[in-house]
């Protein structure tokens, strides 16, 4: 519920800080006091149009900020939630709204989109009596309100809303698929022609470094075997030689070693030379060794080369497409086979779709023909409930009719009746809410057939029948004008509604009727100083005598003792009314 409103600087406000309680909030005060300043800085403050002129003479903005107090699971505190604001404590609401026409709103003390504060004050207030207000402005509100008014309704529209979410979500992939084909087509046959070009190259993991190796090494083989052989020489000498002496390092390292054993009993030092010869002889002659079995391995094989070059050719045409390295080759290869696997296994599942939609367009029309058949019971007892309570609020010939119909359509849905209707995630109708209002009037759409005052009795009647419904989750409703052109016992009558919904939810009703205030929870008092403003202590809450004298100001326009008596008398009627119907309910 609102807690507090607090208005500065708007119309003949100066400043007004309301005080609202839980139940039924009524505001009153004299006429030109600033009552629709109310109506109208809450509007400000639930994202409504900003108009420079509404700010006050000599002041250089408007103001408007409320505090809601909400459940954490409130689709209003979420949504604030969503859009940054603090609501750790609450929800405080705020604009302004500049002299020079600039507006700024804000949500738990932060900066929000205009549009921002109005999703969340749709969600927090439901506003009556201006037509650019009402909650019904739109025919998918009329529907909201249908559907919100009887759970079966609402039971099948979920049934509805199940089946067409997969039906939907199954023609749009179905047409996807289709729509794809060719392009899917094409690139199937490329894919396979790559893959069957890999597959008859048949690629080796790490082949491509393999024979870049093997192609260095043949191509310089001659090379290699004289670098080769001039170093075993070099190391184990040279057996042609005509004195028979090999002249390599292996042998004078055997000389060296030989040179230095008799002595090395004598000194430490050269004993660990001589090991160091020794070891040095022995890896020089495990190193001849290798030297000589490298000459042996290495061969000048030109057949093996020109095979090496084609072959590496072959695997470079490959890389040149698919990828740097034959593994890169390999691996799109693999991606490659898994989505030429998905796009030939499109086609099988554009018949499993198929399938599936046969199985369930059919269950589709029949949930849809259901909900119409819910729908058009349940339009009439709205119809006749509302129209009953339109003749309490002194519209006695006043008919409200709930139209339910569909728009055929040759490619829409298919009806158990083989009709094709047009249908969407709602069902397959189309909702009217009109109103005649007078006998013998035809009925027409209630946005453009009832004035303001008719407009908000109009939905105090829909909010009393339906305790809110389609809008259940909102947890206050504001009246302006529902008291319009009545009085009396109708007065009366409005009184009683806008307290029987008042026990659902918080109301705030501005009124210029007695009969309407005399049932209010709190009784709020808009008053003006001699200068024609509404100073800070301009809003008062009145009660006990105090309310009777406003009462009797109300009725009468005067406080004497037989308007205070008459004023007294209609509160007492209004509570003990209100009380026998707490104990009925």
């Amino acid at each position: 519920m609102l807690r507090d409103i607090t208005i500065r600087g708007l119309g003949v406000i100066d400043e007004a800080v309301l005080d609202l309680a839980p139940g039924l909030n009524v505001v009153t005060g004299e006429t030109g006091a600033g009552k629709t300043m109310v109506v109208t800085g809450l509007g400000l403050l639930l994202g409504g149009r900003a108009d420079s002129d509404l700010v006050r003479t000599g002041a250089d903005r408007t103001s408007v900020e409320g505090f809601a107090d909400l459940g954490a699971d409130h689709p209003a505190l979420v949504r604030a939630a969503e859009a940054g604001a603090d609501v750790t404590e609450g929800l405080i609401l705020a604009r302004n709204v500049a002299a020079q026409g600039r507006s700024r709103a804000y949500l738990g003390g932060r900066s929000v989109p205009i549009s921002t504060l109005s999703e969340v004050g749709e969600r927090l207030v439901a506003v009556h009596g201006q037509a650019d207000q009402w909650r019904l402005r739109s025919a998918e509100e009329h529907r909201v309100v249908l559907d919100g008014f009887d759970p079966d309704v609402a039971r099948l529209v979920e049934d509805f809303q199940r089946l067409y979410d997969e039906h939907h979500a199954l023609v749009a992939e179905a047409d996807r698929l289709r729509s794809a084909a060719r392009e899917r087509a094409r690139e199937a046959d490329g894919l396979r022609v790559a893959l069957e070009e890999i597959e008859a190259v048949d690629p080796q993991p790490g082949e491509d470094e393999e024979l870049r190796a093997e192609d260095d090494r043949l191509s310089h083989a001659d090379a290699l075997r004289d670098g080769a052989s001039r170093a075993h020489v070099l190391l184990a000498g040279d057996d042609s030689a005509w004195d028979g002496a090999s002249g390599g390092a292996l042998a004078s390292l055997g000389e060296a070693v030989s040179a230095l054993e008799p002595w090395t009993g004598h000194d430490p030092a050269l004993a660990d030379l001589h090991r160091r010869l020794a070891e040095l002889s022995y890896v020089a002659s495990d190193l001849t060794t290798d030297v000589a079995g490298y000459l042996t391995d290495v061969e000048v094989d030109p057949a093996r080369l020109s095979w090496v070059q084609e072959r590496r050719a072959e695997l470079t045409r490959l890389q040149r497409k698919y990828g740097e390295t034959v593994d890169e080759v390999l691996a799109w290869a693999q991606d490659a086979s898994r989505t030429l696997l998905t796009l030939e296994g499109d086609d099988a599942r554009i018949e499993e779709i198929e399938a599936r939609l046969a199985e369930l367009t059919p269950r589709l029309g029949a949930a849809g023909a259901a909900l119409h058949d819910a729908r058009s019971t349940a339009a009439e007892r709205l119809g006749a409930a509302v129209t009953a309570e339109l003749g309490r609020l002194s519209m006695p010939r006043a008919r409200l009719v709930v139209g339910v119909t569909t728009q055929p359509h040759e490619r829409g849905l298919e009806l158990p009746s083989g009709d094709r209707v047009r249908y969407s995630r709602n069902g397959i109708d189309e909702v009217d809410i009109a109103l005649a209002a007078n006998a013998g009037a035809p009925p027409r759409t209630v946005t453009r057939a009832a004035s303001g005052g008719e407009l908000s009795r109009v939905m105090l009647a829909i909010e009393v029948v339906t305790h809110g419904g389609g809008s259940s989750t909102v947890p206050t409703f504001v009246f302006d004008e529902v008291d319009a052109g009545i009085g009396g016992k109708a007065g009366v009558e409005v009184g009683a509604r806008l307290a029987e919904l008042a026990r659902e939810a918080q109301v705030i009703v501005v009124t210029h009727l007695a009969q309407v205030a005399a049932y209010a929870d709190r009784h709020l008092v808009v008053r003006k100083a001699d200068d024609g403003q509404v100073a800070a202590s301009g809003v008062v809450e009145v009660a006990g005598d105090e309310r009777v004298r406003e009462l009797a100001r109300m009725m009468s326009g005067d406080e004497s003792d037989a308007a205070v008596e008459h004023a007294q008398q209609l509160l007492d009627s209004a509570q003990a009314r209100r009380a026998i119907s707490v104990d009925h309910t």
